[in-house]
């Protein structure tokens, strides 16, 4: 008795989507049970992990060499403590002594903080070097002293990496040559300091006006030039410097030169009145410039000198930006963005006469 064969239904992919060498997906899904699915996917789950957490760590790493990078060029803002800040490295190209618009500063400061930090280069030390920002270091430090608020202890600045004596130089001269209100004089100073200091190993004024304002135009730094020229020539002889308008320091330069001997007569004059004031003393040095004769000296009154004292302060605007004005007794001073030498002079004194007489309508009216 012969055997049957049975016959079973195999459903067989076809041939030709078999790739060579690979069982499809298909095929293992049918052949694997639930547990090997599971590892699997367990497994397929931890790549996708690894992955994650590879590309969070790159990314991780990638920022903080970032944050690292933005430190040290002075981009990142940090608190950093008035006491831990130095301000002797670099001479200041600002003037000494009291300043009018600090109190501006403060009040801006104090209602609506600090909107531009200071920056500062890191020393040995772990204290800092102040390379811009000295009228907002001294309106912190003076609201610190006068409201002994804790939150004026410590400062906004950005700090980098100590860089040379120049590069930091540049840093400050570049950030106030913005400024309107920098006097040539004043500029004039600080290129004769940066040229007398031994450190820059630079003992021409001329190549340290090249070395410090670089930026400048070429008729720029030769006025400047000519101030520093200026201020070594009448040195202690000024006591207003900051004052004198570009036209006339530059022409009275140029005098000077062509006849020596004027810087003796110069200094004579200014000299016989020692408690003359700014508008005084510029009116002097023009006598030497114009066609008229240098003013006879003063007599010398004896006795001690009263100071005058400003009562009223105020600002005006105009076409050219805010006149800064102060008025006491028997005296009134003008600054503005306007290098009034240039005014015509009838112009000028026609103005000036008109300015009296509403004045004096004005306190007739009221006192009369």
């Amino acid at each position: 008795m012969s055997r049957k064969r049975r016959m079973f239904d195999i459903d067989m992919p076809a041939m030709d989507d078999i790739p060579v060498g690979k069982v499809p997906d298909k095929v293992l899904e049918k052949r694997r049970g639930p547990m090997a699915a599971a590892i699997s996917e367990n497994a397929d789950a931890l790549r996708d992990q690894q992955s994650t957490e590879d590309s969070i760590r790159a990314e991780n790493d990638r920022l903080a060499h970032e944050l690292v990078r933005l430190r040290s060029e002075g981009l990142v803002t940090e608190h950093v403590a008035l006491s831990d800040v130095v301000t002797d490295k670099l001479a200041r190209d600002r003037k000494a002594g009291p300043d009018p618009e600090l109190e501006e500063l403060k009040d801006s400061i104090r209602d609506i903080g600090l909107s531009n930090p200071i920056r500062l280069e890191r020393r040995s030390d772990g204290r800092f070097d102040l390379i811009q920002g000295m009228r907002r270091l001294s309106a912190y430090r003076a609201l610190r002293e006068d409201t002994g608020d804790a939150r004026y202890d410590r400062i906004p600045a950005g700090i980098s990496d100590a860089t040379d004596l120049n590069s930091s130089y540049r840093r400050m001269v570049d950030e106030n040559l913005i400024r309107k209100d920098i006097s040539f004089a004043e500029m004039g100073a600080l290129a004769r300091a940066y040229s007398e200091d031994p450190v820059n190993d630079c003992p021409d004024v001329d190549k340290a006006v090249a070395v410090l304002f670089k930026s400048a135009s070429y008729t720029k730094r030769s006025y400047i030039r000519a101030f520093a020229s200026l201020l070594m020539m009448l040195d202690k002889v000024l006591k207003h410097p900051n004052d004198i308008p570009r036209n006339l320091g530059v022409e009275l330069k140029r005098k000077i030169d062509a006849n020596p001997e004027l810087v003796r007569q110069v200094s004579t004059v200014v000299m016989s009145e020692p408690d003359r004031d700014s508008l005084r003393e510029v009116a002097l040095l023009r006598s030497f410039v114009t066609s008229e004769a240098a003013p006879a000296p003063k007599p010398s009154t004896s006795g001690p000198s009263k100071t005058r004292r400003a009562k009223t302060t105020f600002q005006v605007s105009g076409r050219a930006g805010v006149a800064k004005c102060s008025a006491s007794s028997g005296r009134i001073e003008l600054r503005y963005d306007l290098d009034f030498t240039r005014v015509d002079r009838a112009k000028l004194e026609q103005a000036i006469a008109t300015l009296i007489d509403k004045l004096q309508e004005e306190d007739d009216l009221t006192h009369g």
